[in-house]
């Protein structure tokens, strides 16, 4: 099913990208059914969608992959960068087949259900890589209604009254709960993520922002004993912990 710009139906379409500005994208829905607004952007890496979807850095933010096989290796635990998926889903050019790796405990599909995160397979996500590029990341609302029934006025209020990303503060909405130690270093297949081990270490606290999981385990790797703090944490709380040093991370927005 091809790139659309008319808000004419297609036969079948079940998955629905609308623009801030009318533009509709249909679409084969998968994963979550429902509508959330956000920011469309594009993303051109071959491997890791799972990665990229947990990634706090993409909060508020609907993906297009731009790499036409995204979920043939299905999904598992350990590829996951956030406690909790972040971004509101994806939009893809092939559906999605059964997983081919063995590597693999679920379905890519059942996995964005169990997130909820929407899905939309049959895109020309080149056309709409190259909109993105030439006109900027628009404002826009993604859905999945598998009877094919989309209430098209009300989609488009609440595509164009989505404020958009900038002025947001995301940070204080994905970074974590509580201070805690943190532990995992490298993952080696069969084994996971490497654990600190013994010996004394010098102490970096690390203010979390909406940094991915991968960001702290490089710290570890790096020789650090690592304790995350949550974004809103003062600098008295922080000197009290006597930290040899203080990594501010990025984040959303």
């Amino acid at each position: 099913m091809a790139h659309a710009t008319t808000s004419a139906q297609p036969q079948g379409a079940t998955g629905l990208l609308l623009l801030a500005d009318g533009t509709a994208i249909w679409g084969r829905g998968f994963g979550a059914a429902g509508a959330k607004a956000g920011e469309v952007c594009f993303n051109t890496s071959i491997t890791g969608y799972q990665e990229i979807l947990t990634d706090p850095s993409y909060a508020g933010q609907i993906i297009t992959f731009t790499f036409p096989h995204i979920g043939n290796v299905g999904a598992n635990p350990e590829d996951i960068e956030a406690d909790v998926p972040h971004a509101l889903g994806c939009i893809v050019r092939q559906d999605v087949t059964n997983p081919s790796s063995f590597r693999s405990a679920q379905h890519f599909s059942d996995w964005l259900s169990a997130n909820n995160q929407i899905g939309i397979s049959g895109v020309d996500t080149r056309a709409l890589t190259r909109r993105i590029r030439e006109a900027g990341a628009p404002n826009a609302v993604i859905a999945h209604a598998p009877d094919g029934v989309f209430d098209m006025p009300a989609l488009l209020t609440l595509a164009q009254g989505w404020p958009g990303l900038e002025g947001m503060d995301l940070a204080i909405e994905v970074t974590g709960a509580e201070t805690r130690g943190w532990d995992g270093g490298k993952w080696t297949l069969g084994h996971g993520y490497a654990a600190m081990g013994e010996g004394e270490r010098p102490h970096v606290v690390a203010i979390d922002y909406g940094a991915k999981h991968n960001i702290f385990r490089s710290l570890v790797e790096a020789g650090a004993r690592v304790t995350v703090v949550p974004a809103r944490t003062s600098l008295e709380e922080i000197l009290a912990l006597e930290p040899a040093g203080v990594f501010l991370s990025n984040g959303p927005g």
